[in-house]
């Protein structure tokens, strides 16, 4: 849709901010365009400088941070309008938070400190440096993802040898535990918590689902923090997967290091993690040492990184119905214990719509994956021409613009929503 598309190549711009260190030159390296971004940013004291102008997820005025794991969605779409040198300005910023903490926040801000979010770092280097070959960035680049994946393999690694989203909170921090406490306990409609255990388990859920990106949604329960996440542990398999290729790309000699690390998780996920009476890989309560039956888009994580074998793949597809429905595919299964999160059914995320369709392709079904691209993309221009805006998520049974009970109004988008739309209407042969 024409319209659509020239409405998102057009407004780039807007989603575009720069806070430098206090010693860096704001423009004088890039074009004057730049100069019609309001570079006055709300709540600047709590933002952390960076490098280069980044892309944050929303024209309006929400959301004016870089968020980790929407700019590899975002990066999509900004690729595919001739916007390299956005895609890897956003890059080069994340490689910066990465050296500078070891691991990339949930954005920049100090408040973001307490927690990464989805690793989808290495995705967005290959991507860049897929479409500039540049070989000496790609070797920065390679160092910072290095220091991203000690984080996780130090920081958020469990006993079953899977690795697990966490926080890095003070838990001695009693206003803090309160606080996280309360956002819990107000979003899967508890009550207050009545001990100092019920506390911290209330606190500790919080977190961790803010880490995963996923908050909030049904597939744990209330005990997010004793599972093993499909979905992570298969963007690490794609971080190990891809770091193997970068190497080979630098001839570093650490292609087969990578290589072994990447098979050393797929047999464990293979042991713990594939669901044989399901058909898919699954969540894993490291805890009760046994596998979830909770069936949600994160599986089809396992296609898009390459991890399944064919019969796996298979099997997963043949279970696409319990998500898919007339406007794109639902976060999860619809479930008699769902709390109607909105990681929930019936809502759909531009990401997930994304991991679907690319999995499916990946694995050769390109039928599925095309109806999938067909269906997100009309409901994106749908809503478009009702509304003149791209929103957060939408219902994917209504295929309306989706509140939750959680959050009882929307939030215009180009981020995620723009990248992924500008990749189906590519692969519909729209572009």
């Amino acid at each position: 849709m024409k319209q659509l598309i020239d409405f998102i190549h057009n407004n780039w711009d807007g989603t575009l901010r720069y806070n430098p260190p206090k010693d860096g030159k704001r423009f004088e390296m890039y074009q004057a365009g730049f100069d019609r971004r309001n570079c006055t940013l709300p709540d600047e004291d709590t933002l952390i400088p960076l490098p280069k102008p980044y892309t944050v997820p929303s024209i309006s005025d929400v959301f004016n941070e870089l968020y980790y794991w929407d700019t590899y969605f975002t990066n999509l779409g900004l690729i595919r309008s001739g916007k390299v040198e956005y895609a890897r300005d956003n890059v080069e910023n994340i490689a910066y938070l990465i050296n500078t903490y070891g691991y990339m926040p949930n954005g920049n801000r100090t408040y973001y400190l307490t927690r990464s979010q989805p690793p989808f770092f290495s995705h967005m280097v290959l991507d860049v440096y897929s479409a500039t070959g540049d070989k000496a960035w790609l070797a920065e680049m390679f160092s910072a993802a290095k220091r991203e994946y000690t984080f996780w393999q130090e920081k958020r690694m469990t006993e079953s040898g899977l690795n697990r989203y966490y926080h890095n909170f003070d838990n001695s921090d009693r206003a803090a535990l309160e606080s996280s406490a309360s956002i819990w306990a107000r979003r899967v409609n508890l009550d207050p918590p009545k001990s100092d255990e019920e506390l911290l388990s209330y606190a500790e859920n919080v977190r961790v689902v803010c880490e995963s990106g996923w908050d909030c949604n049904s597939r744990f329960g209330t005990r997010t923090f004793e599972y093993n996440w499909v979905d992570l542990n298969c963007l690490l398999y794609g971080m190990e997967s891809n770091m193997a290729h970068l190497s080979r790309e630098l001839g570093n000699g650490e292609e087969e290091l990578w290589l072994s690390r990447a098979e050393s998780r797929r047999a464990l996920m293979n042991e713990l993690c594939f669901n044989k009476e399901l058909g898919a890989f699954c969540d894993y309560d490291f805890v009760n040492k046994r596998q979830s039956d909770f069936f949600s888009c994160a599986s089809f994580y396992a296609l898009w990184v390459g991890l399944c074998t064919p019969e796996q793949a298979e099997s997963t597809v043949k279970l696409l119905p319990r998500l898919e429905e007339e406007f794109g595919v639902a976060c999860c299964e619809r479930r008699p214990d769902s709390m109607g999160l909105q990681w929930d059914h019936p809502h759909g995320w531009a990401c997930l719509q994304y991991i679907v369709i690319e999995g499916l392709r990946r694995y050769g079904y390109e039928s599925d994956a095309i109806r999938i691209a067909e269906k997100y993309a009309a409901t994106v221009e749908r809503n478009f021409l009702e509304t003149g805006n791209i929103w957060e998520h939408y219902d994917t049974v209504s295929g309306r613009v989706s509140v939750t009970k959680e959050k009882s109004y929307q939030i215009t988008m180009m981020g995620w929503s723009a990248g992924v739309y500008l990749h189906a209407a590519d692969l519909l042969g729209k572009l």
